[in-house]
């Protein structure tokens, strides 16, 4: 069977409810909001994946985590993405950080995806999504950008899987990679 595979750093529960808290002022816009249980930031979508090659991505993202140390990210804003300019998404956007700078890399060379060194990682949650048409309809677009302060503790590397039913997406955990 294949699934719809990612590689992902999951939330705390309680940063998942003053993320929702946090943009119930927006409601009223033309927003396909993400369910509280799906924030998370995505490090890599990996697509359709087999059980047995998911169960080796499994085994390749568990070798990286062993070696490396807990960290922490800062989250600070929340903003339209992926400009301003041409929005499309609402995102917490995090500082740069050179820890998972370098585990994106280290995964993409475990998994065959290296293509360039990157200079810096810049994390984000994806809030919601824009209904394009809607939202181009908006006679007053509003501006969304605000500091929103959020620490996330990097303590696992996850390896997700996207399944729909009942007409969302509902995310499973296959596997986490604890981080030592």
């Amino acid at each position: 069977m294949k699934r719809k595979i990612f590689i992902s750093i999951n939330i705390p529960n309680k940063a998942k409810k003053r993320l929702v808290s946090a943009v119930e002022k927006w409601q009223d816009l033309p927003v396909k909001w993400t369910k509280e249980s799906n924030l998370h930031i995505t490090l890599f979508f990996l697509g359709y994946i087999d059980d047995e090659s998911a169960a080796e991505v499994c085994s390749k993202v568990r070798e990286i985590a062993e070696n490396e140390d807990i960290f922490d990210l800062n989250m600070e804003k929340i903003e339209l993405a992926p400009s301003a300019d041409d929005p499309q998404m609402i995102w917490l956007i995090g500082e740069p950080s050179e820890e998972l700078r370098k585990i994106h890399e280290k995964v993409e060379k475990a998994l065959g995806m290296f293509k360039a060194e990157r200079k810096i990682f810049r994390p984000h949650i994806t809030l919601g999504r824009l209904r394009k048409h809607k939202w181009e309809s908006l006679k007053e677009k509003p501006g969304i950008s605000e500091k929103f302060q959020l620490i996330v503790p990097v303590e696992s590397i996850d390896v997700m899987a996207s399944d729909f039913g009942d007409g969302q997406n509902e995310y499973s955990l296959i596997e986490s990679c604890q981080l030592k």
